[in-house]
Order: C-alpha cells, then structure tokens, then sequence
C-alpha cells in the first residue's frame, strides 16, 4: 500500500492579489454567515500581515485570531475596523435585484 501525503490546505496561500481577496469576499457574503465572514477576513488578515494588522486595528494578535476565527464573534465595529485596514470598506446591494426592499 503506498502511504498518500497531503500538504496543508491555508485559502490565504491563495488570495495573492486585491481581485482575488474581492472575489473571495464577495463569494463568502452571499452566503451571509456570519462566522463564515469573520473566518474568511482572517483568511484575508492571514494573506497579509496579521501581527501588524492587528496592531493597526488596535488588538493583540492573539485576540484578532480568536475574533476571526469562525468561531468568535466579532463585533461589528471590529469588522470595520479590519476591512478598513485591509483598505476594504463594507457597503450594501440589495440582495434581489428585482425586488423593493422598502415600499412607498
């Protein structure tokens, strides 16, 4: 039998470029889960520098990672404060083009 080795998987191996972190986010917001977006901005934290990002943001880097984790649960103004200094900014769409989200 031969023996199968896998190497790790780490998606911030892969966000090598601004197109690419955009359309991993962008993929990650429509399934709009929010543990899923913290996990994937620390994802994005990770492609970058993650020590430094977290002194930016004004956390240690231990407590960045938790947040990010998937598993914390970041406020709202810690996501903003992230993608601001990933040099993101969140903004809004409607979610169905064809549909009012208010009426008149």
């Amino acid at each position: 039998m031969m023996d199968v080795k896998f190497s790790r998987y780490d998606t911030a191996d892969y966000l090598k470029t601004e197109d690419d972190i955009i359309a991993y986010l962008d993929t990650v917001m429509e399934d709009g889960d929010p543990a899923l977006i913290a996990a994937a901005l620390g994802d994005v934290a990770r492609a970058r520098n993650f020590s430094q990002l977290a002194r930016d943001v004004g956390m240690t880097r231990q407590g960045l990672d938790k947040a990010l984790s998937g598993e914390g649960n970041p406020s709202l103004a810690t996501v903003v404060k992230v993608a601001k200094v990933l040099g993101l900014r969140l903004s809004f769409e409607p979610a169905h083009s064809s549909q009012a989200v208010f009426s008149s």
